[in-house]
């Protein structure tokens, strides 16, 4: 599909490899996987994080996490980001050094999977970010995008076991990124809008996991406005999106959807009764998996 700017690569031998077992009949079956590399992430000297991922878009990976953990400001300069593929490491550089050492004590481990973190003073920046209030969503662009997004060759539908999210501008997905935590994955969508510029107005947010308190907090954090899953939601996700005016849709497969915060930039211009029906089985389409 020509509208994605990044779209998976479910072929990269590098992403996944095959098993082999024994299926419930007894006889040998063989299956693809992800597989899972540690990333060693350091901002200038200071060692960050070691984080589980595919290994693809390091650079995308390693930017998007200083943002949204608030050690780097959108407006802070990168003067080199290296990548040592043998060792694992990334290290991104900035004019002046940083110490994080006390931020780093303060970190409360998150229910991402691959053990996502949030870092304390994270609310509180989050309690002063306006989201804009003139964003819209049309459920023709919702339907559209969930078809599109669904459909288009990905790691997922060739392996499984693994998260994706996309970043889109009304009915067209632009940058689709995966990996095996989902927080990896709207990482990578953050450092890629800040390596190539791109800003939050008119964007709207997709994920493939469950719509968590780390998912809107950092959805938040990006300013984009329309969160929308094809998964559940938790409390505290529902609670912080209410207190940020974030929309925030879950369960959208077919022509189903429950908005459970900012219902008001939703638009209904389509009649649900002519979009088909997504069941469980249908071919080409994404289980939910949180």
């Amino acid at each position: 599909m020509d509208e994605f700017l990044v779209a998976p690569d479910p072929d990269n031998p590098r992403l996944s490899q095959e098993v082999s077992g024994i299926d419930h009949t007894g006889a040998t079956a063989g299956t693809r996987v992800p597989v899972e590399r540690p990333l060693t992430l350091y901002l200038n000297g200071q060692e960050i994080v070691t984080m589980m991922t595919i290994g693809d878009r390091p650079d995308c990976l390693a930017v998007g996490y200083l943002l949204n953990q608030a050690m780097l400001a959108p407006a802070d300069p990168i003067t080199a980001i290296e990548f040592d593929e043998e060792l694992d490491v990334i290290v991104v550089r900035t004019p002046v050094a940083t110490n994080f050492e006390q931020k780093l004590k303060k970190k409360t481990l998150t229910s991402g999977c691959a053990q996502g973190t949030a870092f304390g003073d994270l609310l509180e920046r989050f309690e002063s970010i306006t989201l804009d209030t003139t964003a819209e969503l049309r459920t023709s662009w919702l339907y559209a995008l969930s078809r599109k997004i669904n459909t288009q060759p990905s790691l997922y539908l060739t392996a499984g076991a693994i998260h994706g999210c996309v970043l889109c501008e009304q009915d067209r997905p632009l940058v689709y990124m995966e990996d095996v935590g989902r927080h990896n994955a709207i990482d990578k969508i953050a450092g890629w809008m800040a390596l190539n510029g791109v800003g939050p107005a008119g964007k709207i947010f997709y994920t493939t996991g469950r719509l968590t308190s780390e998912m809107v907090i950092k959805c938040v954090r990006m300013q984009i406005p329309i969160l929308i899953s094809r998964s559940g939601f938790t409390a505290w996700g529902v609670d912080l999106a209410r207190q940020a005016g974030l929309t925030l849709i879950g369960r959208a497969k077919g022509k189903r959807f429950l908005c459970v915060s900012g219902a008001e930039r939703i638009r209904f211009d389509t009649d649900p009764a002519s979009i088909a029906s997504d069941g469980p089985n249908r071919k080409g389409s994404r289980e939910e998996e949180d």
